[in-house]
């Protein structure tokens, strides 16, 4: 079925996962919101562009999940919960409507997980590649959000999830022979593949960061690079022990057939998970609470008073990193 006209869209596929109440049924220019006396707003956007941030054959569904869930992770990094987000789309002139109806299920499996819900947008034609530009808004009790400003020479530094999956999981989208050569089963290159198209959503890691974290950032551009910009900010430097840095299960066979990979998952990025730096006299507490939350949070290395970031094996020698991190430009 062909797409029908701009209101007819809105009507049909997105006015059902908005709210009266601020969104004005998405029937207005703009929508109206109150923020109580109590609470701040925290206000994040991120652009996704075909060929770039997903591949131009992932499934609608994926996609439209990733676009709001990598929003989320700003939100969860400033300990923030998610309250309302915009959507604007730049479509290629041959999207179907069936593209699209399958693209709102995906956001409304994140807005079911969060309960955030969309609050207006816009939408446009393109000749160019199809672009999603999300603004996610989020609460969080005043003088309460976490910056990249904060830390401390002596902290601790504790990852909130799993690095290197996505990475893998795009190789293995890219060329499915990798599989065999990493020895992974079919169940692994599914979880590896999920993990690039449906990254995690921190409900409870984003309370974990507010009560806890003296700074944080998310993990978007690859774990060496995110790590170096929190501590450029807090004008700090750190060590990451790769020894450390938690790996999933599927990952753990992937490296053990190539250890070369290593590098590569330090600094590719698209893990959307947070990294925190937390007092070394709150740290016990901290763990304590992670262990009865039962979220995964992990310590992978310190903050330090030196300049820049130092990654070490497992032997205490220095890795050179060829990259840190993704850059678009």
């Amino acid at each position: 079925m062909a797409l029908a006209g701009e209101f007819d869209i809105i009507a049909r596929i997105f006015a059902p996962l908005a709210k009266e109440t601020g969104a004005l049924g998405l029937k207005d220019d703009a929508a109206v919101l109150t923020v109580t006396d109590d609470h701040q707003l925290v206000v994040t956007c991120d652009t996704l562009v075909s060929g770039i941030h997903f591949l131009s054959d992932d499934p609608p569904a994926s996609i439209g999940y990733k676009a709001l869930a990598v929003n989320l992770s700003d939100l969860t990094a400033k300990g923030a919960h998610g309250y309302a987000y915009t959507l604007s789309l730049a479509l290629p002139r041959d999207t179907e409507m069936d593209w699209l109806e399958a693209f709102a299920v995906g956001l409304a499996e994140v807005q079911d997980l969060t309960g955030i819900s969309l609050i207006g947008g816009d939408t446009t034609a393109t000749s160019g590649p199809l672009t999603i530009t999300i603004t996610a808004l989020g609460l969080v009790q005043h003088e309460a959000a976490i910056t990249r400003l904060g830390a401390k020479p002596g902290d601790r530094l504790y990852v909130g999830g799993t690095i290197g999956d996505s990475c893998l999981g795009l190789r293995l989208l890219e060329d499915p022979s990798l599989g065999q050569s990493w020895g992974l089963s079919e169940e692994d290159v599914a979880y590896l593949t999920e993990c690039y198209r449906r990254p995690p959503i921190g409900t409870l890691e984003a309370l974990l960061v507010r009560n806890f974290a003296k700074a944080s950032i998310d993990v978007s551009d690859g774990l060496v690079a995110d790590i170096e910009k929190l501590c450029a900010v807090s004008h700090v430097g750190a060590k990451i022990e790769a020894g450390r840095v938690p790996v999933s299960a599927a990952a753990r066979k992937a490296l053990e057939a190539a250890p070369d990979l290593l590098p590569d998952l330090l600094s590719a990025g698209d893990d959307y998970v947070p990294v925190i730096a937390v007092s070394e006299s709150s740290a016990d507490l901290f763990e304590s609470e992670v262990d009865e939350q039962g979220v995964d949070f992990a310590q992978l290395g310190a903050v330090t008073d030196t300049d820049g970031i130092r990654v070490l094996d497992e032997r205490g020698n220095e890795l050179t990193l060829k990259n840190k991190g993704f850059s678009h430009f």
